[in-house]
């Protein structure tokens, strides 16, 4: 098996999208878990990430057949991606990035056999790297970070939903925006599936099925069994129950680009989501832009400490038996005012804030 088969398939993946993974060992472990040598090869056509079939004969010598059934079975695999053309109606294959992409679509069927707890693993060692990296060179690589256009945005209440990508947003505006979708679909979260398969399950909430597709994403996730179709009621009282349970609702666009197509809402937590626990475990930073901030009403506040123990990314804590929110790490997700039995939080309405929070050091051991 040849190393630089494995390699070129591997630059070619991460070129697909924007986060920057190295490409490790462990990554290639975990590609050749997924796909045989052939499929590997097959993918050093997509220099560009999105292909035609015109195009892809036109690189290969291969048959519309034979090409045709290679896609399926990279489709099957979710690692590439196709559906057709808004503007022709001409069936567009686009390779998908490591993450978020394929390493999502390898656990959202919600499987459990031998293989999938072999990939989890793998995927455990991918960001166990990543942290050991961050850690080791944290003081050169932090500016480095914050150089990277911020992944997310918060949804201002009562306005117009704006392209973004990595939104965090409240379940109203939520609601708006699945109205405007043609097809909504339900998948498992990779994240809270990823962590059943290594043992460390979910601690906010037992539902699954939680992540909604739209649009191209949706067309794909469903012709290849990732999710299945619901309708728009039935998405908003999932969106309702999520944020019951305490979860924040982020957006995502295609390849994180923010004037591309909204591809789905996941609903997130800090012991499971690949962006809060990745930032929580010191991983890399969180980073996004909000229009909200939660103010406490001192007058109302008893201090019983459920905001503390709801706020995702821990910017709340208790002082003289109040609670008190640090507002440079606050983003306006809305999750501590929906749950707080006093009613003594309000999201208020800002100037667009940037924020950029290091992850935490480790202690080296």
């Amino acid at each position: 098996m040849s190393k630089a088969i494995w390699k070129k398939a591997a630059a070619n993946i991460m070129k697909a999208g924007v986060i920057p993974f190295p490409i490790t060992d462990t990554l290639l472990e975990f590609l050749q878990l997924k796909m045989t040598e052939e499929q590997a090869m097959f993918l050093h056509l997509f220099k560009k990430s999105s292909r035609n079939l015109d195009q892809l004969k036109e690189k290969t010598g291969l048959l519309e057949d034979e090409i045709l059934k290679m896609l399926e079975s990279l489709m099957a695999e979710g690692i590439v991606s196709g559906a057709p053309s808004r503007s022709t109606g001409i069936m567009v294959y686009s390779l998908m990035p490591l993450f978020p992409g394929i390493i999502e679509y390898t656990m959202m069927k919600g499987e459990s056999g031998e293989k999938d707890i072999k990939l989890a693993q793998i995927v455990e060692k991918i960001f166990a790297e990543l942290k050991e990296g961050t850690q080791r060179n944290y003081d050169d690589i932090m500016p480095r970070f914050k150089d990277y256009p911020p992944p997310a945005r918060v949804i201002p209440v009562e306005e117009k939903v704006e392209v973004g990508q990595e939104v965090v947003l409240l379940t109203q505006e939520a609601s708006k925006l699945i109205d405007s979708q043609e097809r909504v679909a339900l998948t498992t979260c990779y994240c809270k599936h990823e962590q059943d398969l290594v043992k460390d399950p979910c601690k906010v909430t037992d539902a699954k099925e939680i992540c909604l597709i739209f649009g191209k994403a949706a067309y794909n996730a469903i012709n290849y069994n990732y999710a299945r179709e619901i309708s728009k009621d039935e998405a908003k009282k999932i969106l309702k129950q999520a944020e019951d349970d305490g979860l924040v609702h982020k957006i995502f666009h295609t390849k994180l680009d923010f004037s591309r197509d909204i591809e789905g809402i996941c609903s997130c937590c800090a012991c499971c989501c690949g962006i809060f626990r990745l930032y929580h475990e010191g991983v890399w930073p969180f980073h996004t832009i909000t229009n909200y901030l939660a103010k406490i009403n001192s007058d109302e506040c008893i201090g019983c400490g459920t905001c503390v123990e709801k706020c995702q990314i821990k910017a709340i804590s208790l002082e003289d038996d109040l609670a008190k929110i640090d507002e440079s790490k606050c983003i306006g997700c809305g999750v501590c005012a929906h749950l707080c039995p006093q009613s003594a939080i309000d999201l208020e309405k800002t100037e667009q804030r940037e924020i950029f929070l290091q992850p935490p050091r480790i202690p080296q051991t």
